[in-house]
């Protein structure tokens, strides 16, 4: 099954999710009232409750939903609907208490939060394939209706059933062939682990071979790829034309690779939440946040590149922040300003649909202080009037960013074998404890330092760079960064060779190269494969419990080394900076040579904020600046219908000016600009300016 031709409107879609049956009260007409007021122009429905779609086994209520599709549908308002199989209602749960799903073998979640089920298992698979064709039956021809949402944040549990287990097995006897091609591949002469019989494999909860935790975290995203797409190819049957399909992804999940889950979808649809209030303040830097929540501008603006790199195409924001999100203790609603650079942060990045969490707050349940653009008390206020203000606005901007494609001086590789690999084996550690989320530090800090030296950064799935080919690569993205790339084939290294030999500027960060694809690491001098085209080798890496300092060959400061140290030797490279250390200032800790028609420079370490903005501006080739600004101004741009538009962002709560470089336009007003022209940006404020393509 592949994906089809979505249809979408010319104009960015702008909505909320909204649940009139979480209501205490009819409130369907009052919601939809406001809603066309504020400019919304989509609704997501239906996914979370399929105790009221089927209250009882076999016995539906499928009217409920009429009424809202209808109202919407006189108010110009469009929705998409869920399938509701990320939450199970009680009598399935206790009708067949086999479907619960086991995050250690044998040991069965309880029951009372949401996606507690094994989506592997027939008598699962039977109810939801009931449900999903009852709901889409009744409601494909709906006028209202433009899209599907099956299922909702898949991947969140990794799966110990015996079922899943088994079918891990017999994924491993296709790949492997035999238990002594596996016990090779694996290793597992190490500490008696040779088997002798696929009967013999142990299960994984006790599993301390890489090689292992690698094949079963990338079974797993497997098996929600295949629940994702037989979802998928249900609603098919009934959707109509133009209808699309998705679903929506918390992208740390665990159990999930974004690439592969969308591959048979139509279009890609996320749910990036963001620290608010003063992590967004370009001129602040906080301590982060949880592994589903970004801190700062740029972490942000890393989601939406995400989001971006799973179809390399325009993408639907289905979940965001409209006030305070998370557990009750963390009551961070947003500056006024924040909500509407957001939108547009996204809109930049690619954003097809910007759409709240949601309508209204809810009195109950496990998300009472997830704040919606209602508060508790139903009464529009504040943020109702931002949400309004936006609604105006992209209503005025229509269908100005129809096919817009987002500008990149600056391709990086993404790979969830790799993240796998370093969730199981953390290079990092964060409060004493080993770090899962070394993988995102290590690429997060140089998409930051794009950021901070100006450009823009476009992420490619590694599979989707090799796609494209060396030469195209290099013709469409000047420079190329592949840090923490760990787990990595021939292929791939003889790919980033071949960029740099078609003329393109390799940057390598550290991890890369350094095991193959089973995650063993290479018996090979390190970066494995690189070492000619680089110049540089290694033998000794170290974990950095603080910052050391990084200064330039002309002993200039060029900010710090945080985390871990490759002790880069250097061959027939240039050093660009060392360590200011006692014992690593004996090694260089940036490089430098000429490959090819191309370059190869190696980071050894992971940067700050200074020595990645460093970085990236000696790698970067990037135009004249249209905006000429500084920090905290930050400047997004892309390209639709034949004009460039800028976005403009001060992040921060002192006004800003900036300068135009070049004549331009307001996308809004249609207002000219000319060359020279001063812009005034107040606190936490956004400005969309348009111009030729050139």
């Amino acid at each position: 099954m592949s994906a089809r031709k979505r249809s979408l409107p010319p104009e960015i879609l702008f909505g909320v999710a909204y649940y009139p049956e979480y209501h205490r009260s009819d409130r369907l007409i009052t919601d939809l009232d406001l809603m066309a007021e504020a400019g919304i122009t989509v609704i997501r429905v239906g996914e979370s409750v399929w105790s009221t779609w089927e209250p009882r086994n076999g016995e539906f209520d499928l009217e409920w939903l009429s009424p809202v599709l209808d109202a919407a549908h006189r108010r110009g308002i469009r929705v998409i609907v869920g399938t509701p199989t990320y939450a199970v209602p009680p009598w399935l749960q206790t009708a067949y208490p086999e479907i619960a799903g086991e995050r250690r073998t044998g040991e069965r979640i309880p029951w009372g939060a949401r996606q507690e089920v094994d989506y592997t298992h027939p008598a699962f698979r039977f109810h939801a394939e009931r449900v999903i064709r009852r709901i889409v039956a009744r409601y494909a021809a709906h006028p209202a209706v433009i899209g599907y949402q099956v299922d909702n944040e898949p991947g969140l549990v990794l799966l110990h059933n015996q079922g899943v287990f088994a079918g891990f097995v017999r994924a491993l006897k296709k790949r492997y062939r035999d238990v002594e091609t596996l016990n090779r591949e694996w290793g597992l002469t190490y500490w008696s682990h040779r088997i002798d019989d696929w009967s013999e494999l142990w299960r994984p909860d006790g599993n301390t071979f890489p090689q292992y935790d690698l094949a079963w975290r990338r079974y797993q995203a497997e098996v929600t790829a295949e629940f994702i797409a037989w979802q998928a190819e249900i609603v098919r049957e009934y959707a109509t034309e133009g209808q699309f399909v998705t679903t929506c992804l918390q992208y740390p999940r665990g159990g999930v690779d974004d690439r592969t889950v969308f591959a048979p979808l139509d279009i890609g649809s996320g749910n990036p939440y963001y620290g608010m209030q003063d992590r967004l303040d370009a001129t602040t830097q906080l301590p982060a946040l949880n592994y589903w929540t970004t801190s700062g501008v740029a972490g942000m603006f890393r989601q939406a590149d995400r989001l971006y790199s799973s179809k390399q195409q325009r993408y639907l924001v289905t979940e965001t922040n409209a006030q305070a999100i998370d557990a009750a203790e963390h009551n961070f609603p947003p500056y006024p300003g924040q909500l509407r650079q957001s939108a547009f942060a996204f809109v930049s990045r690619g954003a097809a649909m910007i759409e709240y969490w949601h309508w209204h707050t809810l009195p109950y349940g496990a998300e009472t202080y997830w704040g919606g653009v209602l508060p508790h008390s139903l009464v529009p206020g504040r943020v109702y009037r931002e949400v309004s203000a936006i609604g105006a606005e992209l209503k005025d901007l229509g269908g100005a960013f129809d096919g817009y494609v987002p500008d990149a001086d600056a391709a990086i590789l993404w790979s969830n074998p790799s993240r796998y690999a370093l969730q199981f084996m953390p290079p990092f550690a964060a409060g004493g404890a080993p770090d899962e989320e070394s993988y995102e530090r290590i690429v997060d800090a140089f998409h930051a330092g794009v950021i901070a030296a100006g450009g823009q950064a476009r992420i490619l799935h590694a599979e989707q760079a090799r796609a494209l080919g060396a030469a195209e690569l290099a013709a469409r993205f000047p420079v190329l960064i592949a840090a923490g790339l760990y787990v990595s084939t021939d292929d791939d290294l003889a790919f980033l060779r071949d960029y740099a030999e078609h003329g393109g500027h390799l940057v390598l960060g550290p991890r890369t190269a350094y095991a193959d694809d089973e995650a063993r690491a290479r018996v090979a001098v390190a970066p494995a494969g690189l070492t000619d085209v680089a110049g540089v080798s290694y033998e000794e890496f170290s974990t950095l419990e603080r910052e050391v300092g990084v200064r330039t060959e002309d002993g200039d400061a060029a900010g710090a080394g945080t985390l871990w140290a490759d002790g880069l030797i250097p061959h027939d490279a240039t050093v660009l900076a060392r360590y200011a250390h006692p014992r690593f200032g004996d090694f260089a800790a940036v490089t430098t040579r000429a490959s090819g028609a191309g370059r190869v420079t190696v980071v050894g370490t992971v940067p700050d904020a200074t020595l990645a903005s460093w970085v990236c501006a000696q790698a970067l080739e990037l135009p004249p600046a249209a905006v000429e600004a500084s920090s905290p101004v930050t400047v997004a741009s892309g390209t639709a219908g034949g004009a460039r538009y800028w976005f403009v962002f001060n992040w921060g709560w002192e006004p800003q000016r900036v300068r135009v470089a070049v004549p331009l336009a307001d996308a809004r007003t249609g207002d000219d600009l000319p060359a020279g022209a001063e812009l005034e940006l107040g606190p936490w404020d956004v400005r969309i300016l348009r111009g030729d393509l050139g």
